[in-house]
């Protein structure tokens, strides 16, 4: 068993973030799944949002978070986020993350759902540059270890305690070190989730591989209430290509003067859709885009729609967007000259562990930040550039909070090592590529942008007896990344059906073709362990 103070898992903006301010006064171990880049913070494009133009308000940006989160949202945590935003950008800066600047001051772009310009950037790759400069600081503090490759299994909790007193409280996890195949115990006073999304419970998702919902399985495991899982953003514009998935169009394209357009050959070919579901066309929020474009590709038997931004000059594009233009070009799309054909992937997981505004769960000596956390920050739909800007935000405010309450957190008790001596070797590998396909599958069809409650159904019928098959491999075979991931995504597909079952409106990202209104009271769907309540 290693001990150390804190131990973080995820090695993204919020895990990082945090370990940087706890270091000062604590030996931190930050534990990645994959490789320390693996996670989605290097794949965001766009950037993060933040009050710095002149004509720009807090409150401003408070509105248009709450309008996207369709009155979801806890107003006192997006004004905590909102008001610390400019903050956060000024220590990235510290950091040197080189964002753009324009006349000696940062250039600010927009995206939809934004009433200003408040998007600072690093060309259209922010989250690359950020990913770079949080891991760089990093591995120059003495007191924080980094250890890739380790694939958390489970939470540590008092009943692993070699005598346990029923108390409520984490001592760290236990993680798979996927070199050696081994399963560590690596014991904390403190733990912080940051261990990402779900989108890979999705067939099409532009997450990255490791997006399984690995903490909020885990914290649900371990007693954690879960909040508002059936809000699953769509980002409407991801790239239509049968050997490139995955690969994300930003929404700044449309801030920019994109169009949406019907492809040619088809009713209405060449010309804009957006205009006809909202007035605000291709700057309305992305919920709205996402069921715009699935509509109409269902309307007309679609395998996509086209992204047009080559009426604008092509300096200008190539510009503002030189990642996605050369990607593109490698693949035979001149943005400049044609249209992108895209299509909606699920993009970010709003839901997540319940946590309040210093990032603490429900149980003691654990925090939840990022992704993988339900702050009360993104309500029923994200504001897009607002969850970068959550990860730095709740990543330092949770390590404060550590800091500021170091007394409360003792040494960890004796706690019993993983036993693997009564499992065997697996020689049934096809059995977890046979379930992953078919979660990802059916989750797509039946709990997607738009949902039935026949569909949501059949969706938790098959959970049902996919999650008996594999508890029982769970229970029988030695433990591997690909077991612990579906493990997971299984739990987290559980946890979202259920929350859109539960919910009888349609609100934000959650759309039921048999509840289409929108309820006068918004309301948080919470999920507790053996009662499960609305």
């Amino acid at each position: 068993m290693s001990s150390q103070d804190i131990l973080i898992i995820g090695s993204g903006a919020a895990g990082l973030t945090a370990a940087l301010v706890l270091a000062e006064k604590a030996k931190v171990l930050v534990l990645a799944k994959g490789s320390l880049d693996g996670g989605s913070t290097a794949w965001a494009q766009g950037g993060i949002a933040a009050v710095l133009d002149e004509g720009d308000t807090f409150e401003d940006h408070v509105r248009d978070t709450m309008v996207a989160g369709a009155g979801l949202n806890r107003r006192e945590t997006v004004e905590f986020v909102v008001e610390h935003a400019p903050q956060a950008i000024a220590r990235l800066a510290q950091l040197g993350v080189p964002f753009n600047h324009d006349a000696g001051a940062l250039h600010l772009t927009r995206e939809g759902g934004h009433s200003h310009r408040r998007i600072v950037h690093v060309d259209d790759a922010t989250g690359w540059a950020v990913q770079q400069a949080l891991i760089d600081a990093a591995k120059a503090h003495p007191n924080i270890t980094l250890r890739p490759d380790m694939v958390a299994v489970d939470l540590v909790t008092d009943r692993h305690s070699s005598k346990p007193t029923g108390e409520r409280r984490v001592w760290g996890a236990y993680a798979l070190d996927t070199r050696t195949g081994k399963v560590e115990c690596f014991a904390a006073r403190a733990t912080i989730l940051a261990s990402g999304g779900a989108g890979r419970t999705y067939l099409f998702s532009t997450a990255p591989r490791g997006a399984t919902g690995d903490g909020i399985a885990m914290a649900w495991r371990a007693g954690c209430r879960v909040s508002n899982m059936e809000f699953m953003q769509f980002h409407p514009t991801c790239l239509y290509n049968l050997e490139v998935k995955n690969f994300l169009i930003t929404e700044a394209v449309r801030g920019e003067g994109g169009h949406l357009k019907i492809p040619p050959g088809h009713p209405g070919g060449g010309t804009r859709f957006m205009p006809r579901f909202d007035e605000r066309a291709e700057l309305a929020p992305r919920d709205i885009v996402a069921r715009a474009i699935d509509h109409e590709i269902k309307r007309l038997g679609l395998d996509y729609v086209h992204l047009d931004i080559s009426h604008m000059a092509p300096d200008f594009v190539r510009g503002h967007f030189p990642n996605i233009y050369e990607r593109l070009l490698g693949l035979g799309i001149d943005m400049t000259k044609e249209p992108i054909p895209v299509v909606p992937a699920q993009h970010y997981t709003c839901g997540g562990v319940l946590i309040d505004l210093a990032g603490r769960t429900d149980l003691a000596g654990l925090y939840a930040v990022g992704e993988c956390s339900e702050s009360g920050l993104h309500g029923a739909n994200r504001l897009a550039s607002n969850s970068l800007l959550e990860c730095f935000v709740f990543g330092d405010a949770a390590a404060r909070d550590i800091l500021a309450r170091w007394d409360e957190f003792s040494e960890p008790p004796a706690l019993r090592q993983w036993d693997s001596s009564r499992v065997a070797d697996s020689d049934e590998e096809v059995v977890i590529k046979q379930n992953w396909t078919e979660l990802r599958r059916f989750m797509w069809n039946y709990v997607g942008i738009v949902r039935t409650d026949k569909r949501l159904e059949r969706a938790a019928h098959r959970i049902k007896l996919l999650k008996s098959e594999v508890n029982d491999y769970y229970g029988n075979f030695r433990v591997t990344a690909d077991l612990i991931e579906l493990r997971n995504l299984l739990q987290t597909a559980e946890l979202i059906v259920k929350s859109a079952r539960a919910r009888r409106e349609s609100r934000g990202l959650h759309f039921n073709q048999d509840y289409p209104q929108t309820q006068p009271a918004a309301r948080d769907t919470i999920l507790v362990r053996g009662t499960d309540r609305g």
